[in-house]
């Protein structure tokens, strides 16, 4: 009997993916997966096909336990709750608890190197919430996710309309990669029935600097792009300047001016059970 796979977030832009890649790709049975959602009304076409969708709200821990009954192995997509100092892990370790008390492999998806010394400001709650899958005595699957290449909207095509492109990174190093090769590699990871506890990087194939970005980029454009290095408050007060609320701005500084998510290639780190 083939194992049934909770997908947490199954509406979001890589819950979507990884749906898609373990009915597609992988061939997984509608009829084994369970996709979570806190509007189930979404995953009408996918309940047509005979996915379970259930309704599932990480703020709502008593919730969680009937959402995750009966999967055998959960994955736990990390929330956007991003702006409220505690609500992200709070919700990580509510969904860790009740994926515990199922008795599920449990799967999360965290970020490259979030130990502590990492100046990004959410680092600890991927960190925190690590920690807690291991401290359940589960067998784990955790992916640490590089930085999705699809984020370089958010610069890109205002730095190709000015002709420059503001950092603080330095020399900071990224390894980009594409969300839908991460959504692939979790759906892959999730299909095989593997019962070993283990740690993924997931990143992209070479780490580069922002002038090497604004290089490629310049060449689609076909104009030069200029990279001009600040210091960190210099490009925080640049992205107040332009709109974003603060904490959302420093937000994105502590990541851009680190070269947020450099690091090795993809690889695995087995880790006990």
């Amino acid at each position: 009997m083939s194992e049934t796979i909770l997908v947490t977030g199954a509406t979001g832009q890589l819950g979507q993916r990884v749906v898609h890649h373990l009915l597609e790709t992988q061939g997984v049975a509608p009829e084994s997966l369970i996709l979570l959602s806190r509007d189930p009304g979404k995953l009408s076409d996918l309940s047509a096909r005979g996915v379970q969708a259930r309704i599932g709200d990480f703020d709502d821990a008593a919730s969680l336990g009937q959402a995750f009954d009966g999967a055998d192995r959960i994955l736990i997509i990390s929330t956007d709750a991003v702006g409220e100092p505690g609500k992200r892990l709070r919700q990580h370790l509510a969904a860790v608890s009740a994926a515990a008390t199922a008795g599920a492999h449990i799967a999360y998806t965290s970020m490259l190197a979030p130990e502590p010394g990492n100046p990004v400001l959410f680092a600890p709650d991927h960190y925190g919430t690590e920690q807690a899958i291991k401290e359940t005595g589960r067998p784990y699957t955790i992916f640490r996710n590089g930085w999705y290449q699809e984020n370089l909207l958010m610069t890109l095509p205002q730095a190709i309309k000015m002709g420059t492109l503001y950092t603080s990174a330095g020399e900071g190093r990224t390894s980009h990669i594409a969300r839908e090769d991460v959504a692939r590699a979790i759906a892959a990871s999730l299909a095989s029935g593997s019962t070993e506890s283990i740690t993924y990087q997931l990143t992209g194939p070479e780490a580069l600097t922002t002038t090497d970005v604004a290089a490629l980029a310049g060449e689609v454009a076909g104009k030069q792009i200029p990279v001009v290095n600040l210091t960190d408050e210099q490009l925080l007060e640049g992205i107040k300047a332009a709109g974003v609320p603060e904490g959302f701005a420093r937000l994105l500084v502590s990541f851009v001016s680190i070269g947020v998510q450099s690091g090795p290639p993809i690889g695995a780190q087995k880790g006990p059970r």
